[in-house]
């Protein structure tokens, strides 16, 4: 099934969160495992909690799949607009982090940082790359959905 927006052009998204079991035993004893869908994708995700809070750190975490779609976002924005560019874009890695805070307030993540390192085809200045980067950042949808500062640090390097 494809996806189509309302008539208004308003994108909607729909997700299902589930867990069966038991608190009754108290808080160290219950399983946080839990499954995520959101159709129309087939796949499902296995998720859990941080192992700190209980949960299982062999599966990805809600603060795992924020930083995950930040980078993600980025990721396929960038390359939407350097391929409208004609900019030959070979490789592209970010090892993103996300810093949670306890400080003040509830506890939140307060940062994300996003660390791509982008690989072109000669051609372009870095200078170029890095603006290209820089106007993906500004239209991903979910850094603008964020309350979280999202920085991004790119390093732009060329294949040879």
């Amino acid at each position: 099934m494809a996806f189509t927006p309302d008539p208004d052009g308003t994108h909607r998204y729909r997700a299902t969160c589930t867990w069966s079991g038991s608190t009754g035993a108290g808080y160290d004893a219950y399983a946080r495992t839990h499954r995520v869908e959101a159709p129309p994708a087939s796949a499902a995700l296995a998720l859990s909690n941080d192992p700190s809070l209980g949960g299982d750190a062999s599966l990805l975490d809600p603060e795992q799949l924020v930083l995950a779609a930040a980078s993600s976002c980025q990721l396929l924005s960038f390359l939407a607009i350097a391929a409208r560019a004609r900019i030959d874009v070979t490789d592209y890695r970010d090892d993103a982090e996300a810093v949670m805070s306890h400080d003040e307030g509830p506890a939140r993540i307060a940062t994300i940082v996003l660390r791509p390192r982008i690989t072109v085809a000669p051609g372009p200045s870095v200078h170029r790359v890095e603006r290209l980067v820089d106007l993906a950042h500004r239209e991903c949808y979910v850094a603008n959905s964020l309350a979280t500062p999202v920085s991004v640090e790119p390093v732009v390097t060329f294949r040879t």
